[in-house]
């Protein structure tokens, strides 16, 4: 398990991390964002679809899974900084219709349909996939996905579910779910965990990296101290608050997870 502690280090990686090219953010970048509607079966779902209409050609794609609130606006700036890094983004709807929670409640009964099935995470999000490859600025052999909270806990499984994604990572998701299968996972994992998060067990987590390491999987689990569930969302101090859950913003944390998912990028992207 790795600790991440060393700030002046941090501070350099991210300065060798912005130079020009994917992962580094173009100080040119114009934006188009689109939204976009896709199916799967009987259900409707409202995307974004967000890249940089200075940068020719093909590119590396990233789909975005929302927390457990739905899609709301935190994903959907998240694609935007991934456009900047040179990426097509889609900010996923998981619910349908760009439902999207009031209360814990409301997104446990939302998020908890795939939580019992994670097939249908895989179903859904494959339906995103589609969509996000019609676009003609798509480098299909290079797509990636990103989830937060349940988004973690949507594309960690989706992949174990063999959706074949370059790389998958997971900021403060959940860990437990379908179990890992060498025939089944071709995507390389990276897993940024708070040290502080009340959500994940220790038995969710030594569960998790057990069958990873039974199959001899390619992935890393990145702790970062003091960090809460939640600790890459500015707003989650605030909801943490009024709902009285164990969350909380940490900056340092957002900042050293968000520049670790670009090394680890860029690592796959130099292969």
């Amino acid at each position: 398990m790795k600790i991440k502690s060393c700030i002046p280090c941090l501070i350099f990686l991210n300065m060798i991390v912005i130079n020009p090219g994917f992962g580094g953010e173009a100080s040119s970048a114009n934006l188009k964002e689109e939204k976009v509607t896709y199916s799967s079966g009987d259900k409707t779902f409202n995307g974004v679809i967000v890249y940089d209409q200075n940068r020719e050609g093909k590119r590396p794609a990233v789909l975005v899974v929302h927390e457990w609130w739905g899609l709301t606006d935190y994903p959907i700036r998240r694609a935007r900084e991934l456009a900047r890094l040179g990426y097509i983004a889609l900010a996923v709807d998981m619910y349908g219709d760009g439902k999207v929670a009031g209360t814990p409640e409301e997104a446990r009964e939302l998020a908890t349909q795939f939580y019992k099935d994670p097939q249908k995470s895989k179903i859904y999000l494959e339906a995103a996939l589609e969509k996000l490859k019609r676009y003609k600025q798509v480098d299909n052999h290079n797509i990636f996905a990103i989830g937060y909270c349940f988004g973690g806990s949507v594309v960690l499984n989706s992949a174990k579910l063999g959706l074949d994604f370059k790389g998958v990572v997971s900021f403060h998701g959940g860990l437990a779910g379908v179990p890992a299968s060498k025939g089944l996972l071709k995507a390389k994992i990276l897993v940024c965990h708070g040290g502080s998060d009340k959500f994940i067990s220790d038995n969710d987590i030594s569960t998790f990296r057990q069958q990873l390491d039974s199959i001899g999987a390619d992935y890393k689990f990145i702790v970062y101290p003091n960090a809460t569930h939640a600790f890459t969302n500015p707003e989650s101090t605030n909801t943490g608050k009024k709902f009285n859950m164990p969350i909380e913003y940490n900056p340092i944390a957002d900042k050293d997870s968000w520049n670790d998912m670009k090394l680890f990028f860029t690592a796959i992207l130099k292969k």
